[in-house]
């Protein structure tokens, strides 16, 4: 359908943390090294770019190995400062699918 992946479909993805409010001069690298500082075993990082510019748009995802390891890193991270910047940590959600793609009966438009 469309090539669009769905909530459904994900099952199988690791749990994420949404993590906000990074210093936009901030790596993967270092984001990664900074949860991993904190006790959690990282399993991927994804800093979010802006299109147009290339640069950091201050926010990235961070997969940890389960769903409790999530939740402890959300009791923990959240609200701590990384460079000085206060961090907003939650657990991720997955992308709902853009309307423009559906119609209001929930069946795919014809492109």
């Amino acid at each position: 359908m469309l090539g669009i992946t769905t909530a459904l479909e994900r099952k199988d993805a690791m749990p994420k943390l949404f993590i906000g409010n990074i210093p936009h001069a901030s790596s993967e690298l270092e984001l990664q090294q900074w949860v991993e500082s904190h006790g959690f075993r990282v399993e991927s990082v994804e800093v979010i770019y802006d299109r147009a510019t290339g640069k950091p748009r201050g926010f990235g995802f961070v997969s940890l190995g389960d769903d409790a390891d999530v939740q402890a890193a959300i009791t923990l991270l959240n609200g701590r400062r990384m460079e000085g910047r206060v961090l907003t940590v939650n657990k991720a959600t997955p992308l709902s699918v853009r309307s423009e793609y559906f119609g209001a009966d929930g069946k795919p438009k014809v492109l």
